[in-house]
Formats: structure tokens, C-alpha cells, sequence
């Protein structure tokens, strides 16, 4: 009965775990074997055959019928065989039966814990390998449990995924019940287990969305060459098409952005713009900064940097809010954008570097950074939204404007 409770217990976890026939024979063999080596030193001199279909199994122990026994694990002496078959002769093998019982409750006991140990790192294998196949693939499952820092994630086979705060959308809310969709970002081993990571900010994500939502883009008509994106707030998108008959940001946005819709939902209403790739910087930066119409662009390859000048009424269009299209557009093309904004003749104007001995070099180029580089244009924003936008302290963009406005009224 032990035996049969065993070989069940076993059929138990194949069944649930999905193991496979030849390694669910070689898990319980070796078991056995490793048992029988505790307890007679060596398992060399056993035979152990199982019968899965059946659920049973048999464990022959073989030793040499010798003279004079030096070793009983190994060796039996003639006159005992005698006593149970007297056709065996010296220096031939005689099979015994071993039963269950003779392991006792602590040998049997240590079979079911050894089992269930292999099992389990079976199993933890097994997911491992499975998820690490998946890795850039979107996945759909369910809120087990909402925490602060993460979110346990259900698939429907039961296993536990993780979404961790950092790789969800910042508005993105859940509770227990709720279905969500991520991809797979990344597995790795901890302590022994396979934690499965979920991500929802992954350029790789907003990648398999065009790819279920765009057929083209399923099927290779068109290809994403880059995205770029500040999660929840902001994506650029460049796509190309390899037959001229397809327009490929028409394809993407679809009729009446009927494509678009229902990614953007997903993703919490993050503003997409989908562009015509080029290998032609100047071009891509200009689609890149589009609605703003860009007067000139400089390369510079001494700093790595693109200068790009344009007239005052374009410069908010082209840093976007928070800074946003232009952060994006500098991701876009691999090199730091500085936006200019051009003087009009008219306009009596003092660049912000001309006050280098006043003010820190570092508050100059955060103000430079949100498109502010002479003084009328930083006059002509709010403090608020200097400080928002260039992460600057309150008092120091109050100093800024009071240096900058006593320089007109100077000249006044």
C-alpha cells in the first residue's frame, strides 16, 4: 500500500505539473536510488523497475553467490541460497525482492520529501525555461493581490508574475479581479525561484500593441524602426514601409484613428506620434519636432550635440509640455537637442550667456533646456512654470528674472 500510495502521489504532480514521461521515470529511479545508497552504501547492485501505467513498482537487490561472504550488500554465501533455490552455484547472480517496509517510516518518509523536493525544481525548471522563451511578448492576466511596490499577476495556469510600481504606466490603477496586459520583460532566478517581471513602460510593449493593432506591421509590411517613450505621458513612433503603395503612418493611425484608439486607451491616454522614418538626421529631427516649423539645424559633432534655432512662436511647440517633444525627439535621434530662439529685428534681446558672470553656468543651461536662451524669453514665462519645467528652486527664479529685468531697465 505504501508503494501504491507513492507511485500515486507521483502520477498526482505529473498530472498537475505537466512532467513528462522519461524525466518522471528518471526522477522516481533516481530517488529510489539515492535512498539505497543510504541506507546499503551502494545502489550499483539494484534493479528497480516501474510501472507507471499501472502504478506500482519493483526493487530486486543482486548479489554474487560466493564461498565466504566479505561484503552482504554485494555478496550472498552459497549455503543461504540453498536454503531458498539450490539450482544457484557459486559465482552466479541471485535476485532478491526488496519490499517497501524494509525501508522503514523514516527511509519512506525521506522518499516522499526527496520526491516532492525534485518536483519542485522540475517545475521551477520548467517555468523558467518557458518564460524565458516569452521574453518581448505580451502576456494577459489577472490581479491576484495589489501592493505599494508591486502587483501580483495570476497567468492562467496559475503561476505568479510580478508588475513592479517602476514598470507600470503612473496612472495605472488595479484591484483584485482586474485583468491587465504587459509583456514579459525579464526572468531571473531568486533564491532558487523564477521570478517572472512584467513591464507596461517597455518601448517592446507599445511595439506588440502596433503589432495586434496593424496588420501591416504583423504581417512585415511595415516595420517600427524606433520608439521612444516617457510612460503615460508621451511616444514617438518611427515607422517605414517597404512597399511605396503603403502609407505607413496612415496604416498605423487607420481610419478615423481607429487604430490608434485603442492603444492609446491601454495605455492611459499616452499621446503617440507616429512618424516617417529617414536615415537623414536633419529630416527626422525636423518630423521629430513637428508641429513647430524649424528655421536651421546644426550638427555638431565636437559635442555631440544638435542646435536647432527657431523663431519665438514655434519654441514652446517644439519643447512640448514638461519638456516632453523635445526629450523625445533627442531620444529619437541618439543626440542631445538645444533649441534656440531666433532674435527679430525689431526685438532688443540679451542671450543668457552674456550673464554667465551673474548667474551659474548650470541655471543657464536648465533654463536653455526648456527653450529659454536669452533673457526676454525666460521674462516672459511664468516662475511656476520656469520652476516646473526646469527644475529650478522658487528663490533662484526669482533672482534669475530680477537680474535679467534690471538689465532693460538699465538701458531705460
Amino acid at each position: 500500500m505504501e508503494g501504491l500510495n507513492l507511485i500515486s502521489t507521483f502520477a498526482e504532480f505529473k498530472e498537475l505539473k505537466n512532467i513528462d514521461r522519461p524525466t518522471m521515470m528518471s526522477v522516481l529511479e533516481d530517488v529510489f536510488r539515492t535512498q539505497l545508497a543510504k541506507m546499503y552504501g551502494t545502489a550499483d547492485n539494484f534493479d528497480i523497475i516501474i510501472n507507471i501505467d499501472k502504478g506500482d513498482f519493483e526493487i530486486w537487490k543482486n548479489r554474487t553467490v560466493v564461498e565466504t561472504v566479505e561484503d552482504p550488500n554485494t555478496q550472498i554465501s552459497l549455503e543461504e541460497v540453498k536454503k531458498i533455490d539450490d539450482s544457484y552455484e557459486i559465482g552466479e547472480e541471485f535476485a532478491e525482492e526488496v519490499k517497501l517496509s524494509s525501508f522503514g517510516r523514516r527511509g519512506i518518509l525521506n522518499l516522499r520529501q526527496n520526491l516532492s523536493g525534485r518536483i519542485m525544481d522540475i517545475e521551477k525548471a520548467n517555468l523558467y525555461n518557458t518564460y524565458r522563451d516569452k521574453i518581448g511578448e505580451i502576456l494577459v492576466g489577472e490581479v491576484y493581490q495589489a501592493w505599494k511596490k508591486e502587483v501580483l499577476v495570476m497567468d492562467e495556469d496559475g503561476n505568479e508574475l510580478l508588475l513592479p510600481k517602476s514598470e507600470q504606466i503612473p496612472s495605472d490603477f488595479f484591484r483584485k479581479g482586474d485583468s491587465v496586459r504587459a509583456v514579459v520583460s525579464k526572468v531571473e532566478m531568486r533564491n532558487n525561484s523564477p521570478v517572472i517581471i512584467l513591464s507596461r513602460t517597455a518601448p517592446v510593449f507599445l511595439e506588440r500593441l502596433f503589432e495586434q493593432e496593424v496588420p501591416e506591421i504583423f504581417d512585415g509590411l511595415i516595420t517600427i524602426k524606433k520608439i521612444v517613450r516617457i510612460p503615460g505621458e508621451r511616444a514617438k513612433v518611427a515607422v517605414e514601409s517597404y512597399d511605396d503603395r503603403i502609407d505607413p503612418v496612415g496604416a498605423c493611425v487607420g481610419v478615423k484613428g481607429s487604430r490608434i484608439h485603442g492603444i492609446v486607451r491601454e495605455l492611459k491616454n499616452e499621446n503617440i506620434d507616429i512618424i516617417n522614418w529617414t536615415n537623414n538626421t536633419q529630416l527626422l529631427i525636423q518630423r521629430a519636432l513637428s508641429p513647430a516649423k524649424i528655421s536651421s539645424i546644426k550638427i555638431s559633432e565636437e559635442d555631440g550635440k544638435i542646435y536647432v534655432s527657431l523663431k519665438p512662436s514655434e519654441v514652446s511647440l517644439a519643447i512640448g509640455k514638461g519638456g516632453s517633444n523635445i526629450k523625445l525627439a533627442s531620444m529619437l535621434a541618439g543626440m542631445e537637442i538645444e533649441v534656440f530662439r531666433e532674435l527679430e529685428e525689431e526685438e532688443e534681446d540679451v542671450l543668457l550667456s552674456k550673464f554667465s558672470d551673474e548667474i551659474e553656468e548650470w541655471i543657464i543651461d536648465a533654463l536653455r533646456s526648456i527653450g529659454c536662451d536669452t533673457a526676454k524669453s525666460v521674462l516672459a514665462l511664468p516662475v511656476s512654470d520656469i520652476m516646473k519645467r526646469a527644475d529650478l528652486e522658487e528663490e533662484t527664479v526669482v533672482e534669475v528674472q530680477r537680474i535679467l529685468r534690471s538689465e532693460f531697465e538699465d538701458e531705460k
